[in-house]
């Protein structure tokens, strides 16, 4: 049994990754961003799920979250799935909250950061990125930044399996009614591999999609990328991995 976080776990993938561990047997910390997203998790935590609340556009509720979790019994793995399809929140929620949380939750054995394909068309650069969320940000720039996050996590703390998951075009709220991939495979690579015990399951820096390796954009995998990354977010957060 394993005790795993599932960040933006109201609705939608996370609703359904939270579902699965907890079917599994498995201990969930469901999370939602304020109070009356929160109330839509009752049936969760009837089952048994733990609870955090806070938003992910502020970095002190991230903060706050991370403390309380650090008070607790230890996570075995997280799921960074909470994410936003545009508007100012994208960077804040998409890419510096996973950031804050690897950098500051003490423990996780294993690490699992939603993608997209969609950070193919993302671009690896990043001057002129709006971090804070004062104007709109790109969508696929923040699944890129964020998949290349998983990738050096993955060289940065070799002990602990870090990968990134697309899970597809799936008919989410965000995704739509009309997106052509399958729901119920959005979510199983994720649980995979948060709790799977084959070997593939314990392997790291990879980008997945239904349980088989993609190539991810070059970029993901340039250590000189990765490192300007992290450098960007340490001095964004003061928050070092």
């Amino acid at each position: 049994m394993s005790r795993v976080l599932v960040t933006g776990s109201a609705d939608g993938l996370g609703r359904a990754a939270a579902d699965a561990l907890l079917a599994a047997g498995h201990e969930v910390v469901a999370h939602a961003r304020n109070e009356e997203r929160a109330a839509a998790l009752g049936p969760l935590v009837r089952r048994g799920a733990r609870l955090v609340v806070g938003d992910f556009t502020d970095r002190d509720a991230v903060r706050r979250i991370a403390d309380e979790l650090n008070d607790a019994e230890p996570l075995d793995a997280v799921v960074h799935n909470a994410g936003v399809w545009n508007g100012p929140a994208v960077m804040p929620v998409n890419i510096v909250a996973p950031y804050l949380l690897t950098a500051l939750l003490r423990g996780p054995r294993r690490l699992v950061y939603v993608s997209s394909g969609s950070h193919l068309d993302g671009r690896p650069a990043l001057d002129g990125t709006d971090w804070r969320g004062g104007s709109p940000g790109s969508y696929a720039d923040s699944k890129l930044y964020v998949t290349a996050l998983a990738a050096a996590v993955a060289r940065l703390r070799p002990g602990v399996p870090s990968n990134a998951v697309d899970p597809g075009w799936v008919p989410t709220k965000m995704g739509g009614p009309h997106a052509p991939d399958d729901l119920e495979l959005g979510h199983r690579t994720q649980v995979w591999l948060a709790t799977g015990d084959d070997p593939e399951a314990l392997t790291t820096g990879g980008y997945w999609y239904h349980r088989r390796l993609r190539q991810p954009h070059p970029a993901v995998h340039d250590t000189a990328f990765q490192d300007r990354l992290v450098e960007r977010l340490v001095e964004e957060t003061g928050a070092a991995l």
